[in-house]
């Protein structure tokens, strides 16, 4: 979470009315408000008020999430990267900005950085790896971790 939606979210209480707003739409996001404004006894408003609070607070988020492998893209890797600490947070930029990345988090630990990469192959990931992420200013070292098989992930978490 950046900066700016932390302070955002600062002074804004996660009420248990939000919590189970956010679990009817963790099961479909596609539901409509005056359904779940039915299911819990409250308004089409208030559900509608404080779905659009907790989007603009960075707290939810409504989106459709995709199988990469399933749309054709046949790697999925997890990356370590350690990097000179003087340009930790320039190249966690850097590499968020890549199409390629879509997971990309600072850490303590052996690595420095953990990215999670989508290559539409072998060559697009050999690429990726090669000629843009090791190119990096301040990169020293990286390990991949290529996917075998998706096990579970999952986005119910935080209501509970």
């Amino acid at each position: 979470m950046s900066e700016a939606r932390t302070r955002a979210t600062r002074g804004y209480e996660v009420s248990d009315l939000d919590k189970r707003i956010i679990e009817h739409l963790q099961q479909d996001g596609r539901r409509a408000f005056t359904q779940i404004a039915v299911d819990l006894g409250v308004s089409e408003a208030a559900v509608r008020a404080r779905t659009n609070r907790l989007i603009e607070k960075g707290i939810l988020q409504v989106v459709g999430v995709t199988d990469p492998l399933k749309l054709g893209f046949q790697q999925w890797a997890m990356i370590g990267v350690k990097v000179e600490a003087a340009r930790l947070i320039e190249v966690a930029e850097e590499i968020a900005a890549f199409p390629e990345t879509d997971y990309v988090v600072v850490t303590a630990g052996t690595y420095d950085i953990l990215v999670e990469c989508v290559a539409e192959d072998n060559e697009h990931l050999l690429q990726f790896l090669s000629e843009r992420l090791r190119k990096i200013p301040g990169v020293r070292d990286t390990e991949t971790f290529v996917y075998l098989r998706l096990m579970k992930q999952s986005y119910q978490w935080g209501t509970r």
